[in-house]
């Protein structure tokens, strides 16, 4: 099948060439263009400099702040939609703007300016310094400019794609899919990606730059009989470049999304009540980074507002589990080159062997618990607009030795749950619960019949505590991940082995 591109989609970087051209994009020469997109200027193509910065940081101690911070964000980002067999839309956005921050004790002073005039950036400054009050006495350090040492190597910017591409690949996922079963009736897909440029500099005399790319293909797939209606959703990317698609193909994603969709079609109702569930891996990582991580973030455990606060050298889990967050695994989407403190990204081991070890936190709330005993690296924020805050990067179980197929031969009767939707979590009790997007029963080893309307209620060190089984098939998420927290979305990574968890309860419209 064939399909004509619209002539109004053009590549990213004719459309900004216009703009540009056109006296659009201030700041930037029609000749600028590309380089700017590359990244390849100091500080980021933008009106700024080391002079403007040192006199923010000036400004923002003014009145007797313990530590101040500028952040200068710029993001460009692509987006192509297919619905009904058709692209309905290809945008291009842009982002940029400039936060401060001051910190005093306790208290937090943060303003944030898209207007990168040094009139209006002063302005910003000197409102983040209300925080305090009385005459700064701070003596300025030297900046010591660096760059971030890259994580993700890429081959192909998603962003230097011509639109073209990407088209072809929604294209392929809407005739895969329908395709795939007659059952399929409606198909939608999305490729976005962005490219990134960031800027921290601190009165400690940190001046660290960044840039970054982004990237993710999805697909969302309705399947219905004469009986039922089912929905599939399947993508992923991360830090990667166009060349991941050769491999993680628009193919694979349409087959997985339809897959999933039509599986579940006369789907039975789900067993309810405490039974055994296999959890399989890959994304079932959400529901650890629900349940667990999020009590491990270190601004619940000062508040004391988490059930893992004072806990650490305690077992908090069966000896079978090791929970690390990683940020520097290459590629992944929860990974990155600093975080948004300007420090480097870490691997750290949370809890080992069932034993918490520690949290993850950012400079504010690691200085506020004990600097000492609780390292930096998890301040991130969704933009400019935003406070840094204590968040997971990629989060997942390491490895045991079982194989999945002992793993569910190991179960007489229970659930396998595949794939999860939404879920929640009370950071205080550790209660969760979790919807299966994609479920089976477990029948005398073998999984057969799918199932519908499953949820996973729990306590999540309980459930940590009743693990028997974890496989050897540890896998991170395919790159679709984005967490929620104080009204911030970050992009995250989760993952899991193939698990047996014993003695959980499952949520459903039966009587197991």
């Amino acid at each position: 099948m064939t399909h004509e591109l619209p002539v109004w989609l053009i590549s990213r970087r004719e459309f900004l060439q216009g703009l540009a051209a056109a006296g659009v994009l201030a700041g930037l020469a029609p000749g600028a263009v590309a380089e700017a997109m590359t990244r390849e200027l100091r500080f980021g193509g933008l009106p700024i400099d080391e002079k403007l910065i040192r006199r923010l940081l000036t400004r923002a101690m003014s009145r007797g702040g313990e530590f101040a911070e500028v952040y200068v964000q710029d993001v460009l980002t692509d987006s192509v939609r297919l619905d009904e067999s058709k692209i309905r839309s290809a945008t291009v956005g842009a982002m940029r703007g400039v936060g401060v921050r001051v910190i005093k004790g306790i208290k937090v002073g943060y303003a944030y300016s898209d207007d990168f005039s040094p009139a209006a950036l002063e302005r910003t400054a000197d409102t983040a310094a209300l925080i305090a009050s009385g005459a700064g006495s701070w003596t300025p350090h030297p900046l010591e400019p660096r760059m971030a040492k890259p994580q993700s190597p890429i081959r192909v910017n998603s962003s230097e794609t011509p639109v073209s591409k990407k088209v072809a690949m929604l294209m392929a996922i809407n005739d895969t899919a329908r395709s795939y079963d007659a059952r399929v009736k409606q198909v939608t897909a999305a490729f976005e990606d962005a490219t990134s440029y960031r800027l921290v500099a601190n009165t400690e005399g940190l001046l660290i730059e960044d840039r970054d790319v982004m990237a993710r293909l999805a697909a969302y797939v309705i399947a219905a009989d004469a009986h039922d209606r089912r929905t599939g959703f399947y993508g992923g990317g991360g830090r990667v470049g166009f060349e991941h698609y050769e491999t993680f193909t628009p193919v694979d994603v349409a087959k997985r999304a339809a897959q999933i969709a039509v599986a579940t079609l006369g789907a039975v109702d789900a067993p309810a009540g405490e039974q055994t569930v296999v959890l399989a891996n890959g994304w079932s990582g959400i529901l650890l980074h629900e349940a667990i991580g999020h009590g491990l973030e270190a601004d619940f455990i000062r508040k004391g507002t988490s059930l893992y606060t004072g806990k650490v050298g305690q077992k908090v889990a069966g000896e079978q589990c090791t929970v690390i967050d990683d940020a520097t695994l290459p590629n992944k989407r929860g990974t990155f080159n600093m975080d948004d403190e300007g420090s480097a990204p870490q691997r750290k081991v949370l809890i080992d062997r069932g034993v918490l070890r520690g949290y993850m936190s950012d400079r504010l709330n690691a200085k506020l618990l004990d600097p000492a005993a609780h390292s930096t690296g998890n301040g991130r924020r969704e933009s400019f607009r935003h406070m840094p805050i204590p968040r997971m990067s990629n989060t997942f179980l390491a490895p045991g030795t079982a194989t999945p197929e002992d793993i569910i031969k190991s179960v007489k009767k229970g659930l396998y749950a595949k794939m999860f939707g939404g879920g929640q979590v009370d950071i205080a009790n550790g209660n969760f619960v979790f919807e299966v997007a994609e479920g089976y029963l477990i029948e005398d080893g073998r999984v057969t019949k799918p199932v519908k309307g499953a949820m996973l209620i729990g306590v999540g060190p309980v459930a940590l505590q009743n693990v028997s089984l974890v496989g050897a098939d540890a896998a991170l998420d395919p790159g679709i991940g984005t967490c929620g927290k104080d009204g911030q979305g970050v992009p995250v990574g989760v993952g899991l082995p193939h698990v047996r968890i014993d003695k959980i309860t499952v949520g459903g419209t039966r009587t197991a």
